[in-house]
Formats: structure tokens, sequence, C-alpha cells
């Protein structure tokens, strides 16, 4: 008979980066905060907000609490991950970091606007070039061509994946990164965007999109199960000209014309 297992006792030790900020003249530490966590939610950020009832100066991002809005990204246990969706590890010791590469602004916040630029660089928008009024029209899309977006607008900007990329890490100035490039690759390959060649001319560079090693981190770490490494594969090959976008299956304006699209868009 095998023996039975042992159960662990519920009480914790978080290892908690601590800085105050650049401000406050104080160099970054480590800080133990003992938790039992029998008595908090299973989740790594019920633990944090724990930690906040013992030191209210303790400051981290949160909002959603259902992993979406990608805000409570940290490195815990040297991995990156969102804290609202993953379980508080079995382990005596837990260590809980910032998200790396990133600027620290205070504990684990960090400064997400370097990367924000780059995801605004891609124009994450369709572009028309006849589009008129905004919300002049409703544009058509299959549902086949719908089905080849799937597994791409699910990121959530959590940059975990480009935090664990070294290519970031070395070249974070001008290479994309991860989340930026899936994304690039979704609008490029929308049927209802018009503006496919001069979104690769703007990729066409050593950097952007070609210093992506396939060192696959982003693909580990993605806490939503994305494959940005997939993504950034078939976005060199538009981008170098070995494969090209397919034309949509059918007329994105097909419906716009009578003013009455909903009828027809209905399924027979």
């Amino acid at each position: 008979m095998p023996a039975p297992k042992k159960e662990m006792s519920p009480r914790r030790v978080f290892k908690v980066y601590r800085y105050a900020g650049i401000s406050a003249n104080e160099e970054p530490k480590v800080e133990s905060f003992e938790i039992d966590v029998s008595k908090c939610g299973q989740m790594v950020l019920d633990a944090m907000i724990k930690i906040k009832d013992m030191d209210p100066s303790f400051s981290f991002r949160r909002s959603c609490r259902e992993g979406i809005c990608g805000s409570c990204a940290v490195n815990l246990q040297g991995r990156n991950c969102l804290a609202c969706i993953t379980l508080i590890p079995q382990s005596k010791i837990i260590n809980l970091y910032p998200i790396p590469h990133m600027y620290v602004m205070r504990d684990l916040i960090v400064d997400m606007t370097h990367f924000f630029d780059a995801y605004a660089s891609i124009r994450p928008y369709i572009i028309r070039r006849n589009q008129g009024p905004l919300g002049s029209f409703q544009y058509a899309q299959s549902i086949k061509d719908n089905l080849k977006m799937i597994g791409l607008y699910e990121c959530v900007l959590c940059s975990c994946c480009a935090t664990a990329c070294p290519s970031y890490w070395w070249n974070g100035r001008r290479f994309l990164g991860p989340a930026t490039l899936l994304h690039a690759y979704r609008w490029i390959i929308d049927t209802r965007d018009e503006d496919s060649e001069q979104r690769l001319a703007d990729l066409r560079d050593d950097f952007k999109a070609f210093r992506c090693h396939t060192i696959m981190n982003c693909s580990l770490d993605c806490p939503k199960g994305l494959h940005p490494a997939q993504a950034i594969a078939r976005l060199k090959l538009l981008i170098s000209g070995m494969a090209k976008k397919p034309a949509p299956d059918i007329d994105p304006m097909k419906f716009a014309s009578d003013g009455d699209w909903t009828k027809k868009c209905k399924p027979k």
C-alpha cells in the first residue's frame, strides 16, 4: 500500500519584492510575510490582498479578478503569471516579484509605457480606405475568416510573454515583442482591413519582428494559453513575401449598401 500523503501546513512564507520608488531614496529589498492560506482565497491575488491587510503600503495592480484585464501580472517562483487565476503554490516558501525587464515604480507595479507605446505603433484597429463616418457601415466577415483570429484576439496585453522573452530584454527598444507582434498579425489577416500592405511594410525591419529567435518563452508563459511564437512565425512569412494574405470569402461591404444588413446576415 502506498504511504498516505502528508497534508501540507497551510502556513506559507511569501518573500515579496519591496521598493518604495525612486523618490524615496531607498534600496529595493525582499520582505517576508507568513500567511495562513486556509484563511484566504486559493489564488495568488487573494494572498497578495492578505499581505496588503498586514501592510497597507504594499502596492500592486489588480482589477477584474477574472484573467481578462491583465493588470495583475507578477513573477511567481520565477515564472510570469496572472495572480488572479494562478493557484497559490504548494510550497513553504513562495517568491513574489514584479515582472522582469520593466522599470519598477513601486513594489510589484511596473512602468508599462514602453510596452503600450509599441502596441499603439501597430495601429490596432481596422483601417478602411473609404470608411466614411465612424459607425456608418457594418463590415461583413465569413465564419471561416473569423475563425482565423481565434487564439489571437484573446490576448489581454498583460505582457507576461514579452517580459519572459530574452530577445525583448536585449532589444526592447526596437524589437516589438511577442504580444505586439501577435496583435500585428491579428490585424494583418483580418479580412475587413484594407491596409495590410502598409502594415507589413512598417514591420519590414531587422529588429521589429525578426529579432524573434523562436525561444518559445512567450508561449510557455502566456496565462491565456495562446501561442505568440506561432503567430510571429506566420507573420514573418507574410513580411518576407513567402506567404500572401488570402482573399476574403465575402466582400466586407456586401451588406452595407441597403442599410438592412441584419436580415441578410442571419443564417438560413
